[in-house]
C-alpha cells in the first residue's frame, strides 16, 4: 500500500490491485475550532470524527446506489474505504447543493437574500484550490479552461441534484433539514460520471430546529 495523497481529513493510499484505500482522520474543516463544512482548512480535531464520517459515508453510497447512483465505494474496513480508481476533472471539482440560504451564500449575497430563506436545490460549483481558496467557477469558465467538455455542466448538475434529493428525504426522515451539501463527482476508468470522496457530515450543514448539528451528532441521528 502505497501513500499517494495527504488531506485534510482523509489520506489516499493506493492498492497493488489498482484501487485506492481512503483512510479518514478526526481532522474537520472549519477556522478558529468551529466547525465549518464549507472550510478550505482544518479547524478543529475531534476524537471519534473520522470513524463518523466513515459510518456516514458508507450508509449513504449504499443507499445511493440502491438508487441506481453510481459511486466509487467498493467496501470498507476499521476506518477506511476502498474505491475504484478515478479520472478528476482538472485538479477536483466540488459541487454544492443549497436549499437555504447560509453560510457562504450569505457572506456573498446578504444583500439580497435573508438568512434561511429558502432555496430551490441552487448548485454551485468551485474547484479544489487550497491556494486560492477553493473558488467559484462557471460553466463558461469551466470548458474555457479545460476542465469540463460542453454539456458536461448540465450533466454534472442534474447528477447531483438527483443524488441531493435522495440524502434529503433520507435527513428529512429523521426529523432534520438538510440545508446545503458539498459533494465531488469524476469519471470512472470506463469513463461514467460517479460520485467519489465522501458523504458525510463535514460536508453538509443539517439542522434540527435552529440547532445545526455538528458532524458526530448527525451521525448519531442518521447512524445511531
Amino acid at each position: 500500500m502505497k501513500k499517494v495523497f495527504t488531506g485534510k481529513t482523509k489520506d489516499v493510499y493506493l492498492l497493488d490491485d489498482g484501487n485506492y484505500r481512503l483512510v479518514f482522520k478526526d481532522d474537520m474543516t472549519g477556522t478558529d475550532g468551529v466547525f465549518d463544512p464549507g472550510a478550505n482548512t482544518v479547524g478543529l480535531t475531534v476524537e471519534g470524527a473520522g470513524m463518523a464520517g466513515l459510518a456516514m459515508s458508507v450508509y449513504y453510497f449504499k443507499l445511493l446506489e440502491d438508487k441506481g447512483i453510481a459511486t466509487q465505494f467498493i467496501s470498507s474496513e476499521e476506518n477506511t474505504m476502498t474505491v475504484k480508481p478515478i479520472i478528476k476533472f482538472g485538479g477536483g471539482l466540488e459541487v454544492i447543493c443549497r436549499y437555504t440560504a447560509t453560510g457562504s451564500f450569505i457572506r456573498r449575497y446578504g444583500e439580497y437574500v435573508n438568512e434561511g430563506a429558502p432555496l430551490d436545490a441552487v448548485i454551485e460549483m468551485t474547484l479544489k484550490d487550497d491556494e486560492r481558496g477553493d473558488p467559484l467557477i462557471n460553466e463558461d469558465a469551466l470548458i474555457a479552461i479545460g476542465i469540463l467538455k460542453p454539456g458536461e455542466y448540465d450533466e454534472i448538475k442534474t447528477f447531483m441534484k438527483t443524488a441531493c434529493n435522495v440524502i434529503k428525504t433520507d435527513i428529512e426522515a429523521r426529523g432534520l433539514k438538510l440545508c446545503d451539501i458539498k459533494l465531488e463527482f469524476a469519471r470512472d476508468t470506463g469513463g461514467d460520471l460517479i460520485l467519489i470522496d465522501e458523504v458525510s457530515g463535514g460536508n453538509m450543514r443539517v439542522k434540527d430546529g435552529d440547532e445545526t448539528l455538528d458532524p458526530l451528532d448527525l451521525s448519531k441521528r442518521v447512524i445511531g
